[in-house]
């Protein structure tokens, strides 16, 4: 699990087979390698990987097949990675719940830069991504947590006001209109989806009644939630 506020930036090269390596930059050594450990999890630009090897300046992580099909770690002209460990039991939380599973990719459509931020316009076409977007929500961009200003009605496309230090601290700053991205939508939002589109008849007719049997959207518009 991880909150989505990156803790550096690190160089990826495929090292043969399914491995890759990631070199910490010089700002992000200490933060991430501090007790870094073989087993561990990182996000690389919201990947979230196991550690295989720690080195003095970065670390090996394996990236199945799937994972890079889904993802944008099967790119080879990847510049810089997002990078953050795993959130630890009382660890600040000051973006969202991030699981590093992301949901599929999305591309950057325009920047415009105002007087305090950046602008930035993504594409979202795949149904399993597009579906979880949803005005003033939650999205992990490359692993960076962000809220959605706003997006189209079925979440093909998303703005997302970006501030200095987020733009700057990040790969972000590196994107040009077309570079692809990885998004994952918020993991409760899934749920509640889930529990929205369950089927009372699945349910044991001698169990007590599901609590979610009544959790209808007309139930969450007619007290406000809608």
């Amino acid at each position: 699990m991880f909150t989505g506020l990156i803790q550096g930036l690190g160089a990826l090269q495929p090292v043969g087979g399914d491995k890759l390596q990631v070199t910490c930059s010089a700002n992000s050594s200490g933060l991430i390698l501090e007790d870094l450990a073989i087993g561990d999890s990182v996000a690389v630009d919201g990947v979230c990987l196991t550690v295989i090897e720690v080195q003095p300046q970065g670390f090996v992580a394996v990236a199945s097949p799937e994972t890079r099909d889904r993802s944008t770690l099967g790119q080879t002209n990847l510049a810089w990675v997002n990078l953050e460990t795993s959130l630890r039991v009382g660890s600040k939380l000051g973006g969202h719940f991030v699981t590093g599973h992301v949901d599929g990719k999305g591309r950057l459509q325009r920047v415009v830069q105002t007087a305090s931020s950046w602008e930035m316009t993504f594409t979202a076409q795949d149904p399993q991504v597009a579906r979880y977007i949803i005005p003033k929500g939650s999205v992990a961009v490359n692993g960076i947590s962000l809220t959605v200003a706003d997006c189209l009605p079925d979440g093909t496309q998303f703005t997302v006001a970006v501030i200095p230090h987020t733009y700057q601290e990040t790969n972000l700053q590196y994107l040009q209109p077309g570079s692809w991205v990885n998004l994952e939508g918020d993991i409760l939002g899934k749920y509640v989806e889930k529990f929205l589109h369950l089927d009372p008849s699945n349910f044991n007719s001698s169990a007590p009644a599901s609590p979610w049997e009544s959790l209808t959207p007309g139930f969450l518009t007619e007290h406000g939630y809608l």
